[in-house]
């Protein structure tokens, strides 16, 4: 009974409101006794944007329908279109009855319509990074749904970002342009990111909490010693995190370890703590392990690549990481794919879980061996497609190995020719002729390079422009359509450059190699010229003028060897060089006219497999070098060489010249993603004779100290860097005879990109060089520490800066001597390599 007096009161108050406002029209309703009436009109009445037949439809009313007035029909009819949220007045007017028949008008208000938006407090690219995610245009509805939904998402764009204080307001105003229009402003204060400022954990009792830190990767508590992750809050960092901490649990054998709940909660203004409560579960082991389906090799083969025993801590990481990749290479999946089994499937299946005890069935299909059918490269623009394909391992015919193409895409990443972040293989498999089609997808970046440097040396500012085109093509350089600018494509190597302080030093230098000599091996040929002159004083027509010339080539080949491995290479060259000498006083040389020779042979063996050129990850190389001269003195004359004025005794340069450098590169986080990478380099040098009455050749002496950048370099003299110490202060004046260096980096990538490669690194150094063997120690050095900076652009090569603190006294200096060194467009030698 109390329902329908509700209803027939608020009916009756209704329609008391509605006939109140219609003078017009005159309707005799007994509001007392409700009547039952037939439905003889029916009209939408104020809307504007919205269908009026569609809302006539979700009242419910339609022409011909008997209701009570006041009654049940019409209350719902109203509720219906509140229900719509699209109104903010609906109405239902009677406009005339006759007898049995009514009239009604349904008055509705619409809610107003968005004419625009607009952000307050953020910039333009964060506010074009809102609209997308907000999805609301011009036109839309304005009602409460929209304005908190598009809040909530603001505050949640911004949290995840780490602005976990943000706080949003919306400001409308109506927009005197549209009638109906609302103009709304998202007022946007983020306040700073957040840091973390502790991370607790609850329920944690086989894994420590630092453990368990230490496995988050990204989100880290405020701490000094953070110097390269800060603790700044990211929400995806933290969910990524999570599951971090979870695999960390699988790792340990409790596999039904999860995290019950989370909370971060304000610490103060600028940073929140972080509680996790986890549920460790039990601790499992592996069991028995069997094997099904395998007849290429025995179980115990099969066991042994597993290397996972009864007992072991059940690690399904492990388990993962031996089946499918290890970086090692030393999983089953590659001892199949590495001999052709590319249909090969492996899957792990618990047979049985009992107490703490796991038993694993490895069940394993191993197919048909698959052979290449075809191998394509795809993506070159400029580079031919025989420089690739004589780079990559896959040959068609041969059966599919893995470690093969992984070996490809390492030997065209050290082209320098491509993206290797940008490396792609798309293989193609045919079950049906148990064969393979193999597509290596490479993207060309720019590899030719502008060299401009300046240099310091004797009082005078060198300078030097270079141009290396990398990727040269020395064949078409008659055909007219190939200047594009240059010849380019068959991975030839041109360089010229020249260097000059003005009229008293010029240097001139081309080079070019050929990688592939007769093109179908992988043996080298490297030809290059030199000019230099320096001079002082007088015009060139006067007769006192001071005048040094050095002219001279080098021809070398290069083989690829096999053995012990095919990282191995050996480089033979010979070089021939003449030093002319007129009235020359000013310059180190020990006589001032006269002609000296140097014919000499280097010979170097090498190992390098280091996984990138320009920031190596892992890795390493090796190289033994020996420059020898012939015995002049010895074989081809029976003078007293001792006796002997200097312009004679040094008119055929006589040496042996040793050198070994090695480097290591070691990944100090997840590779290949790696950022952190440790770069430790050692380097020995000897200069020797073969004359005790000639001695140590005043030419191809050791100079260390400073950037390794002097501009002078006219007696063949090896330059050393040393950064923290000025240039050549760590040997004596005349050069050395004995060198050692020891470099230990750690390095800190900002940017892989190809396009600029930049990483940051601390560096640690200790060196010295001595003139004789008595007083060579390897252990006597001269040390230094500081901070430097890199950065590779493509056209330019290498950029850099260093700031270096002596940490030993050289006499006559200063003890802490700090310096900044420069190194701009620098090719670095063995010593100085990055």
């Amino acid at each position: 009974m109390l329902r329908p007096t509700i209803i027939s009161i608020l009916s009756i108050a209704f329609f008391f409101q509605s006939f109140a406002q219609q003078p017009l029209h005159s309707v005799d309703i007994d509001y007392s006794n409700p009547k039952e009436y037939q439905i003889a009109g029916i009209r939408i009445v104020g809307v504007q944007f919205l269908d009026s037949r569609m809302l006539l439809l979700l009242s419910g009313l339609s022409e011909g329908d008997r209701i009570q007035v006041p009654g049940e029909a019409i209350n719902k009819a109203i509720k219906n279109l509140w229900a719509q949220g699209l109104f903010e007045d609906v109405k239902v007017q009677a406009t005339r009855t006759m007898g049995d028949k009514i009239w009604l008008d349904i008055v509705l208000k619409e809610r107003p319509r968005l004419s625009y938006y607009n952000f307050e407090g953020i910039s333009r690219s964060e506010a074009n990074n809102l609209r997308e995610k907000l999805n609301i245009t011009s036109g839309d509805m304005v009602n409460e749904n929209l304005l908190i939904t598009s809040q909530n998402k603001i505050k949640n764009h911004f949290i995840k970002k780490g602005y976990y204080f943000v706080s949003t307001e919306v400001v409308q105003q109506k927009d005197t342009t549209q009638n109906s229009g609302i103009a709304l402003t998202f007022v946007i204060r983020k306040k700073r990111k957040v840091k973390v400022n502790s991370i607790t954990f609850k329920g944690n009792e086989a894994l420590s909490d630092q453990k368990l830190k230490k496995a988050m990767k990204e989100v880290k508590e405020k701490n000094l010693f953070h110097v390269f992750k800060v603790s700044k809050f990211n929400d995806g960092d933290y969910e990524a995190d999570k599951k971090l901490i979870i695999d960390k649990y699988l790792e340990s054998g409790l596999r039904d370890a999860r995290i019950v709940s989370d909370t971060m909660y304000a610490h103060d203004e600028k940073t929140v703590n972080i509680e996790i409560e986890i549920n460790e579960g039990n601790k499992y082991y592996f069991r028995h392990i069997t094997w099904l389906g395998n007849t290429k090799y025995t179980t115990k083969q099969l066991n042994d690549i597993l290397n996972i025993q009864r007992g072991d801590v059940y690690n399904e990481a492990k388990l993962e990481k031996q089946l499918y990749m290890n970086p090692t290479g030393k999983d089953l999946s590659s001892l199949y794919l590495d001999n052709g089994y590319l249909f090969f499937q492996v899957n792990p299946v618990e047979k049985l879980v009992e107490n703490d005890s796991i038993d694993i069935e490895l069940q394993i299909y191993e197919g048909k061996q698959a052979r290449i059918s075809k191998v394509l490269v795809s993506g070159n623009t400029k580079t031919n497609d025989q420089v690739i394909l004589r780079e990559i391992r896959t040959k068609p015919g041969e059966l599919f190995s893995r470690s093969d193409i992984i070996r490809s895409q390492r030997e065209l990443s050290q082209l320098g020719y491509f993206d290797p972040e940008a490396f792609d293989v798309v293989t193609t498999p045919h079950p049906e002729s148990s064969t393979v089609d193999i597509e290596y997808v490479v993207a060309e970046r720019p590899s030719d390079q502008v060299e401009l440097s300046g240099g310091w040396g004797g009082g005078i500012v060198v300078g030097t422009l270079g141009l290396v085109f990398s990727n040269f093509s020395a064949k078409n350089m008659f055909k007219k359509g190939a200047w594009r600018p240059l010849p380019a494509g068959d991975g030839q190597r041109l360089s010229l450059r020249a260097t000059s302080n003005g009229p008293s030093f010029q240097s001139y230098n081309m080079s070019f190699t050929e990688p592939w000599l007769g093109g179908k091996k992988p043996n080298s040929l490297n030809v290059s010229v030199f000019h230099t002159v320096r001079s002082y004083g007088y015009s060139k027509e006067d007769p006192n003028r001071e005048t040094l010339k050095l002219t001279g080539g080098s021809a070398g080949i290069g083989w690829r060897l096999k053995w012990p491995d095919d990282f191995f290479s050996f480089y033979a060259q010979g070089s021939y060089q003449v030093y002319s000498l007129k009235n020359f006083t000013s310059g180190d040389f020990i006589f001032t006219d006269g002609r000296s020779n140097n014919l000499s042979g280097t010979f170097t063996l090498s190992r390098n497999d280091i996984d990138a050129p320009i920031f190596p990850k892992k890795g390493s190389k090796f190289s033994f070098s020996s420059q020898l001269t012939l015995p002049y003195s010895r074989w081809f004359s029976d003078k007293d060489y001792s006796t002997l004025p200097d312009a004679e005794k040094y008119k055929w340069i006589e040496f042996h010249k040793w050198k070994v450098h090695a480097a290591w590169y070691a990944p100090l986080d997840h590779y290949p993603k790696t950022k952190f990478v440790l770069a430790t380099r050692v380097g020995f040098g000897f200069l020797g004779y073969y004359n005790p009455g000639i001695g140590t050749s005043p030419f191809e002496r050791f100079y260390m100290g400073g950037d390794g950048l002097s501009g002078f370099n006219l007696d063949g003299r090896e330059l050393i860097s040393m950064r923290g110490y000025g240039n050549n202060v760590l040997s004596p004046a005349n050069g050395a005879s004995y060198a050692a260096k020891y470099t230990m980096e750690l390095r800190f990538a900002l940017s892989t990109n190809p396009s600029a490669t930049i990483y940051t690194h601390l560096f640690a150094e200790a060196g010295n060089s001595w003139s004789t063997k008595e007083q060579f120690d390897p252990f006597r050095l001269k040390r230094s520490v500081g901070v430097g900076l890199r950065l590779f652009l493509p056209m330019f090569g290498l950029l850099g800066v260093d700031y270096g603190i002596p940490m030993d006294k050289v006499e006559g200096r200063p003890v802490y001597e700090e310096r900044f060194q420069f190194t701009i467009g620098q090719f670095f030698n063995s010593w100085n390599s990055d």
